[in-house]
This record gives structure tokens, C-alpha cells and sequence, in this order.
């Protein structure tokens, strides 16, 4: 890639939308960027203030992972010099180290001509994240079903939902193994039952876009709504209440602290409006559901060494 530039562009996620733990996943219009030149050695920079304390060498994620998957095919991996750039907040459940291994894998595959699928990617990054749910997104854009193991890793794209998406933001992080953490080990039959049911009907109601329904199924959730509401101020009352904010339904994203909303096509900024009243402490703006997956594409850079 002499001569070029490796631009990498990654949106964010939103994962389960409530009961659909694990496996139904949101792209969201919120972006990484990746801009990677040749150089001696590998190195890491970004004027992103989400990024400001992220490694600046190897034990950068990017790195890590594309070092992983280059080791993995067998393939030599030339050294850059990465500048990233980043929409997406850290620790917030919208799938920020998703985008950063599906970025990885892009790079890997940009820079060595691999020439992977994207059934190979999303393998690859499931495998590294243990679940499709976010990195699905980020791959395919748009609407995701999917199921992993250790065996093999399934999805269907379900297209690009025509709704709004609020995203109500607290001030504080929360980390996926906090909030891990806190998840029963094992749940009863009769009530993993009735998760597994709620999310099947959630899916059938995005699908057949029975709106009020998904809103409904969202705030039914019983997988990990119930144990991780005690971390995250605020996310019963929002789902209690997200059809007098005039949403649809309202769901931990991820694995929190965001709350996502979903809302009739046109009116997110209403609802952003109705939520900041009563959660003034919090980052609450609009977004939309992202229509496309990574993207990749070389730019002329004179400032490369041939």
C-alpha cells in the first residue's frame, strides 16, 4: 500500500435490545476511523478525547488484535503509523471495542490482501469478542440476529430499521465485567423459557415492524435487566416510562450504562428533549441506526515513503 492511506471506518452498536441477550445487535450512526500510514514501526495517535490515554504501541487493541489474526492466517503484518479517531464514548455499552476488532481485522485484511469474507471476519471477531452481538453490527450495519460457539458462528442480517434511536448517556462508566459480574450464573427452566420467548417475540416484531410490541418486549426483558438496574441510575424508571418521552421501548444498551430508545422515524429530538427534563445529569442526543458496516478505502498520501 505504498504511496496510500488505509482509511477504516467503523460504526458503533447497540446490543440486545433488552431480551435479545447476546445476540440481537444495532449498528449506530456513531463512528471510528482509522487512518493508517506505512511507516518503521507501529504507533497509535488520536486528538480524540475519548482516546487520550489509549496505548500508543503494541499494547493498543488495534494492534493486538490485528497481530492476533495475522499470526492466526500466517501472513506478514507491514508496521503503521495509526491515527484513530472516535465518536464512539468508551465504556458506555455502544461497542467501542467491537469497533476497535473489526477495525483490527480491516486493517489486517487491507494491508496483507487477504481478501477475507465477511462470514471470516465476523468468525474471527466473535471468537475474540465470545459473541456476535456488537461486532455483527459493525460489520453488516443495520439490524442483527446472530449465535456463536466455540464451533461455529451464525447470522442473519435483518436490514436497517426506519426508527430514531435516543441515546441517554450517564456521566459515569461502567465496565463490561462489572456488569458481567453482577449476572446470575443460571437461571430456571420455566424462567429461561420465558426470556428465550420474549426475544423471539421481539425479533418477530422488528421484523413485521409491530412497533408498539418491540417497545413492549424491550422493557420485558428478564436475562439482565433485572440484576443490573442497581448500576445504572435511572434505567427502570426511562423504561417505565419511554412511551410518555414518546418512544417506542427503551433497553440497557449493551451491557450499559447507556439506555437506548427507539422512536418514531422524525422524532428522536422530541423524546432527547422530553428525557434531558428529567435527567438533566445525563448525555441524551439522537441518533439513527447505521445502514452500512465497515468500510474501507485507500487515499493517495504523498507523504508516504515509497
Amino acid at each position: 500500500m505504498a504511496g496510500k492511506k488505509l482509511v477504516i471506518t467503523v460504526p458503533a452498536s447497540s446490543a440486545n435490545l433488552g431480551p435479545g441477550f447476546d445476540s440481537i445487535g444495532l449498528a449506530v450512526n456513531r463512528y471510528l476511523t482509522l487512518e493508517a500510514e506505512q511507516a518503521e514501526e507501529w504507533s497509535f495517535e488520536s486528538e480524540s478525547p475519548e482516546l487520550a490515554t489509549m496505548p500508543a504501541g503494541n499494547d493498543n487493541l488495534v494492534y493486538k488484535a490485528a497481530s492476533g489474526l495475522a499470526e492466526e492466517l500466517g501472513v506478514e503484518l507491514p508496521p503503521c503509523h495509526v491515527k484513530m479517531t472516535t465518536e464512539i464514548p468508551l465504556a458506555r455499552g455502544l461497542g467501542s471495542s467491537a469497533a476497535a476488532i473489526v477495525a483490527a481485522i480491516e486493517l489486517v485484511n487491507g494491508l496483507t490482501r487477504t481478501e477475507l469474507s465477511i462470514e471470516e471476519k465476523l468468525r474471527y471477531a466473535s471468537l475474540w469478542e465470545g459473541h456476535p452481538d456488537n461486532v455483527g453490527p459493525c460489520l453488516y450495519g443495520g439490524l442483527i440476529v446472530g449465535t456463536h460457539s466455540k464451533v461455529e458462528t451464525n447470522l442473519v442480517h435483518c436490514g436497517v430499521p426506519d426508527v430514531d434511536l435516543v441515546l441517554a448517556v450517564p456521566s459515569s462508566e461502567l465496565l463490561t465485567e462489572e456488569a458481567r459480574g453482577i449476572l446470575p450464573e443460571s437461571l430456571n427452566y420455566a424462567d429461561a423459557i420465558r426470556g428465550s420467548s420474549i426475544g423471539n417475540v421481539l425479533v418477530a416484531a422488528l421484523l413485521k415492524e409491530e412497533w408498539d410490541l418491540v417497545g413492549r418486549m424491550m422493557g420485558s426483558d428478564i436475562f439482565h435487566h433485572p440484576y443490573r438496574e442497581k448500576l445504572v441510575p435511572g434505567l427502570t424508571d426511562i423504561i417505565n416510562n419511554a412511551r410518555r418521552y414518546g418512544a417506542y421501548g427503551a433497553a440497557l444498551s449493551g451491557a450499559g450504562p447507556t439506555i437506548v430508545c427507539l422512536a418514531p422515524a422524525g422524532e428522536g429530538s422530541a423524546v432527547c428533549g422530553e428525557l434531558q427534563k428529567d435527567y438533566p445529569d445525563f448525555h441524551i442526543y439522537p441518533a439513527r441506526p447505521a445502514p452500512f458496516g465497515a468500510t474501507v478505502r485507500y487515499v493517495e498520501d504523498k507523504s508516504f515513503s515509497s
